[in-house]
């Protein structure tokens, strides 16, 4: 017998022979491929581009010392939607970009409008005053492409002005006064003093106030123009209560969207009477203080953002940018006709925080849409209050109805 000593050599040398010597019969072991390039994560998207056309006013606002002048109002809500269309995007494979147009004051709006069209954007977004979007969507250029007007207010626009080619997403005048109505009647205050400005925008406003008044049962009971101006000698306390006395009244109603006299207006009336209208209680299509149906989600991510409060001007951009989105997801498609031919249709809906699916008017292109009414700091209702009815729709109790539009396409 081998002895263990000599044993253990001739068990290691085995040990080694069988660690790198391969098995009788064994298959080679194929060599690893070759690392191929990396598949991209992403597929090729359907690009849909979304423009945004604004100019810079002549002379900007005058603004008291205490508030901030906001230069990108419009455009930061426009930005956001695109966030929001993308997020869905990634999971429809389609993506959609923003092209910012800012024209000077002094500048060609149509020769911008023109080269947006010519990079192949046929969805734009217009923050612009009525006049020129009237000019643009005449242009021959604007018969297949859809403009979407995110700032103007004018009845005229939506009514014997109105283009089959612009839709208009924030409230009319006449919606503002009609929500402003409902709220007053429910409340019984039927005596209203109208108080307008010297402005043609206050006198279209004023106008609108008139009819909410005869359609929801109120009586105007005087009506005064301002044409004061403050000075050392001439002060609101001095002014306000010679202008208002002598008038029994419910509320005072103010049209005043220049914003020259009516913030003076609160707790200097002859009689202690709440003021409403452009100013006081307002009628507005979005508000700081709107938390309800999951707002408060949709202004976090605002501010967070741009830095600053949403403005009606915001949300009507990115009502459109998100309506556009909406159209494309469910069509499955960013063609322009299918999108454009679903987002007018009986299907389309759209979710803008409000409580309720928001749609576009066939008979006008406004997009119908609950009115909210507030104070500074404080929301007070929600328009269409309850009671008022409609046949189809009672978003419709707000603004020019069907067989009351002037609107023919």
């Amino acid at each position: 017998m081998l002895s263990i000593s000599k044993t253990l050599p001739l068990i290691f040398l085995s040990f080694l022979l069988a660690a790198f010597t391969p098995a009788y019969g064994a298959k080679k072991t194929a060599p690893a491929p070759k690392s191929q390039p990396k598949a991209s994560a992403e597929a090729k998207l359907d690009q849909l581009p979304i423009a945004y056309l604004a100019q810079d006013p002549q002379s900007p606002p005058v603004l008291p010392f205490f508030e901030q002048a906001v230069t990108d109002r419009g455009v930061q809500g426009a930005r956001l939607g695109i966030q929001d269309n993308n997020t869905t995007g990634r999971f429809t494979r389609q993506n959609f970009s923003l092209r910012e147009s800012i024209v000077p004051p002094d500048g060609d709006v149509a020769a911008a409008f023109k080269a947006l069209l010519a990079d192949g954007h046929r969805h734009i977004l217009l923050n612009l005053e009525s006049t020129k979007i009237r000019e643009l969507a005449a242009l021959p250029e604007s018969k297949n492409v859809l403009l979407y007007d995110i700032a103007t207010r004018d009845d005229e626009f939506r009514g014997e002005a109105c283009r089959p080619n612009v839709l208009h997403l924030l409230p009319s005048r006449a919606m503002r006064a009609d929500a402003l109505g409902q709220y007053l009647a429910k409340k019984r205050w039927n005596k209203w003093f109208l108080a307008a400005g010297p402005n043609d925008g206050d006198k279209l406003y004023a106008e609108a106030v008139k009819r909410a008044a005869k359609r929801f049962g109120a009586k105007i009971v005087a009506e005064r123009t301002w044409q004061h101006s403050f000075d050392e000698r001439r002060t609101p306390e001095s002014e306000v209560p010679v202008f208002t006395q002598g008038v029994e009244y419910d509320i005072l109603i103010v049209a005043d969207e220049s914003g020259l006299f009516g913030d003076f207006l609160p707790y200097r009336t002859w009689q202690p009477r709440p003021v409403a209208g452009t100013q006081g209680l307002v009628a507005t299509a979005w508000h700081r203080t709107h938390e309800a149906w999951g707002a408060l989600q949709l202004q976090n991510r605002f501010r967070d953002q741009a830095g600053r409060w949403m403005t009606e001007e915001d949300y009507g951009a990115w009502l459109a940018v998100r309506a556009i989105g909406e159209s494309a997801t469910r069509t499955k498609s960013v063609d322009f006709d299918k999108v454009k031919t679903f987002m007018l249709g009986e299907e389309f809906a759209l979710a803008g925080f409000k409580g309720v699916p928001l749609s576009f008017r066939r008979w006008n292109g406004q997009l119908r849409q609950p009115v909210l009414i507030a104070s500074e700091r404080s929301m007070v209702a929600v328009a269409p209050v309850e009671g008022f009815l409609h046949p189809k729709n009672e978003l419709d109790t707000l603004g020019y109805d069907e067989p009351e539009s002037k609107c023919r396409f």
